[in-house]
């Protein structure tokens, strides 16, 4: 077998092992929910409990009465934005810093949060 036939292979492996997605929503209809519940954003679901979420992680605290938590939804901002300011060996990432959130797309997931 030839490299170039090699290749063509590992495409059409790669294509038929790789599942298909439903598009997902362009970026300026996604709600709070849908960005903390989506797996190459938020994913808050990997760690925490929140209610409506499947198959939720532990390694977080659950995620609810969030406002009696942070009455200053600007401290759960800075905590979500970047949790390695407030504890420098937290599993959390920080989603500002390392760019996996965008400004919008956090505030979006904080109004989200707050209001579990």
């Amino acid at each position: 077998m030839h490299i170039k036939h090699l290749s063509g292979a590992i495409v059409l492996a790669a294509s038929i092992v790789t599942p298909v997605f439903a598009a997902d929503p362009p970026k300026a209809t996604l709600s709070g929910k849908d960005i903390a519940f989506q797996l190459p954003k938020g994913n808050c679901l990997a760690c925490h409990s929140i209610a409506g979420g499947e198959q939720p992680g532990t390694l977080g605290p659950e995620l609810k009465d969030m406002k009696a938590r942070f009455p200053d939804k600007k401290e759960l901002a800075a905590h979500i934005a970047d949790q390695t300011a407030f504890n420098p060996y937290t599993a959390m990432p920080p989603f500002l810093k390392h760019g996996a959130l965008t400004q919008e797309e956090l505030d979006k997931v904080v109004d989200f949060i707050h209001g579990l």
